[in-house]
């Protein structure tokens, strides 16, 4: 089968693999029909994320058809159409019975991680009854490929840790497909403001058409100062991180309110400073949180109900054989105005 191959720091490949095997008894293989590129593939491909080996197939995200299901499986069938979440949970483990299933201790984030991920023909899926979903009849494929991971994550990492409520108001700080996921879920809650910063004033003119009531952009590194000023000096009770750099933590730091949280989405490779010295006594909380995907059955809900539209977020299409050019269509965003792309196997 194809499979996009992650060759250490800078080195992906499109390689021929074997066609993967169940292994276990709860396992699915899924054909895989759509898949996509998170920002979180650009940061392995940076070397940010160390504990992917050299030699995985890339992905975590991706809708499929059911090919085979070990004698475990339960829940699903050969036929079955399915939305593969990028969180493997076992269901049953100290974690998995809180709901944070990224801590599974047998699985978590695996798929294109520790085991080979969805950018390919055929993926394994472990635990598929507890990792898997059901596609209803009808459903837009393309579109729930986005509750595979940015979706849950934007609202889980960014909205839910950062304790957004009615009448708040939050700043998201960066505008890539995990930004303006939050910030289209954010609106689920009613705030009255919502600022989105960012460096690309294409990404921030799509934020103000996803519901943004203020754009602000950082190119002249006075983004603070602005969403002081349009905050009469207060800050913001919800600073969403999702970028995953110093300066965009930094920006955090700088803007939220007395009493507010900062919820950290980004994927940190490097050292992030945080200045206790101004924030001691600010009544501030920091959340992190890798996205357990404990919403995904209701985003889908919202989702078949037309109270969400994810395919919004899908700009550019190829083909699995044009998986290197969808990665650097998706890698020079500011270039190509790429949100998410779409890869049909």
């Amino acid at each position: 089968m194809k499979a996009l191959v992650y060759g250490g720091p800078g080195k992906k490949t499109l390689e021929e693999r074997p066609k993967p095997q169940l292994k276990d008894a709860t396992d699915a293989l899924v054909r895989i029909t759509r898949t996509t590129i998170c920002g979180t593939d650009l940061h392995i491909l940076k070397g940010d994320v160390p504990t992917v080996a050299p030699g995985t197939v890339l992905g975590h995200e991706g809708v499929g058809i059911i090919e085979s299901v070990g004698a475990g499986v339960t829940t699903f069938k050969p036929g079955d159409r399915v939305l593969i979440s990028c969180i493997t949970s076992c269901g049953k483990c100290e974690f998995c019975r809180k709901g944070m299933y990224s801590h599974c201790t047998t699985g978590g984030w695996q798929l294109g991680h520790m085991i080979d991920g969805t950018q390919a023909e055929y993926v394994r899926v472990p635990y598929a009854d507890t990792s898997l979903y059901p596609i209803p009849a009808g459903a837009d494929e393309e579109a729930l490929v986005m509750l595979s991971d940015i979706l849950p994550t934007g609202f889980e990492c960014g909205v839910l840790n950062g304790k957004v409520q009615p009448g708040s108001t939050v700043a998201i700080v960066g505008a890539g497909p995990v930004g303006l996921a939050a910030l289209l879920t954010a609106q689920f809650y009613s705030p009255a403001r919502i600022i989105v910063v960012d460096l690309d004033d294409n990404r921030l003119d799509v934020a103000h058409r996803f519901g943004a009531t203020d754009v602000v952009n950082s190119a002249d590194g006075r983004a603070a100062e602005v969403v002081m000023t349009l905050t009469e000096g207060r800050g913001v009770d919800t600073a969403i991180e999702a970028v995953g750099i110093p300066a965009t933590f930094a920006v955090c730091e700088s803007i939220v309110a007395a009493g507010g949280t900062i919820a950290n989405v980004g994927v940190h490779g490097a050292k992030v400073d945080l200045h206790l010295e101004t924030l001691w006594a600010h009544n501030i909380s920091i959340t992190t949180r890798l996205v357990d995907t404990s919403t995904t059955g209701m985003l889908l809900k919202t989702v078949q109900a037309q109270k969400l539209d994810p395919s919004l977020l899908i700009t550019h299409r190829f083909t699995l054989d044009q998986a290197l050019d969808a990665y650097e269509t998706f890698a020079s965003a500011a270039k190509s105005k790429a949100l998410k792309v779409i890869i049909s196997a």
